[in-house]
């Protein structure tokens, strides 16, 4: 089995393939001071509640944006499954033309959403990725990663919005039964709901004049199935893009038959 490792800023989310088949899911929060130890209890536990093990786990595959997670993963694959982690970046390698400046500074998960898309749908493409930022990521009909834009994420929003306004309550996010609020807390989910809505509908409709207007429109992050759902201008929801990109490219470098090698 593969263990699939999607490291975000905010959340870490973790799937385990049995060929091309998605056993199991889960998202736990991003904490930086995180040992190796206690990610193999974490890991372990997680995974007795889908029933496999530890040791069914044959590979592992990451895509990283927080370095200092990097060293405590290294060391729990080595430490407790005998093999070295895969990241993508180094063992793993999107082949992608990369018409950014510098590529080096093209996040691993926004490569792999684009391995994943181009695999699965087709090009020219949009990716609208709901993390910690909103990414947009265009892709054009030669299968040419360009770039995007970055945005201020829902979450990092709204409680910026709660700090900084000192009468302002922490709202969750959540579709308000009216457009017009009629308390504060209404008025701050239609705000934050359909505000949102609206700068990935203006964002989409620009990329779109640029890559062409059959560009196809995916969604993937935690609130991709919330906002998608309140507008036309995305095609597919796609919660496990970035995973599913990191399993692609695993097994598009032979990584599938020839195994992991420990050190």
């Amino acid at each position: 089995m593969l263990l699939a490792i999607d490291v975000g800023n905010t959340n870490i989310l973790l799937g385990v393939y049995q060929g091309a088949e998605l056993r199991a899911t889960w998202r736990i929060s991003t904490d930086r001071e995180r040992t190796a130890d206690e990610l193999a209890v974490l890991v372990r536990t997680l995974l007795d509640t889908a029933g496999i093990t530890l040791a069914e786990v044959r590979h592992v595959a990451v895509s990283n944006v927080v370095p200092p997670l990097a060293p405590s993963i290294r060391q729990f694959t080595r430490r407790y499954l005998g093999q070295d982690a895969l990241f993508v970046g180094e063992a793993l390698r999107p082949e992608i033309p990369i018409r950014y400046t510098p590529k080096s500074a093209v996040g691993a998960d926004r490569l792999v959403d684009a391995v994943a898309v181009l695999a699965r749908y087709s090009a020219p493409a949009v990716v609208v990725d709901f993390g910690t930022a909103t990414t947009f990521d265009a892709i054009n009909r030669d299968g040419e990663y360009l770039g995007g834009a970055i945005a201020p994420g829902v979450g990092i929003s709204l409680e910026a919005l709660f700090r900084t306004a000192a009468h302002l309550p922490r709202i969750e996010l959540a579709r308000p039964a009216n457009v017009i609020g009629g308390s504060t807390v209404e008025s701050m989910q239609s705000g934050a709901f359909y505000g949102f809505i609206g700068q990935v509908e203006g964002i989409v409709a620009r990329f779109r004049q640029e890559l062409g207007e059959d560009a196809v429109v995916i969604a993937t992050g935690g609130l991709a199935e919330l906002i998608a759902g309140e507008t036309d201008c995305i095609d597919h929801v796609a919660p496990y893009l970035t995973i599913e990109g990191i399993r692609i490219l695993w097994e598009a470098q032979g990584h599938a038959s020839a195994g992991n090698t420990p050190r």
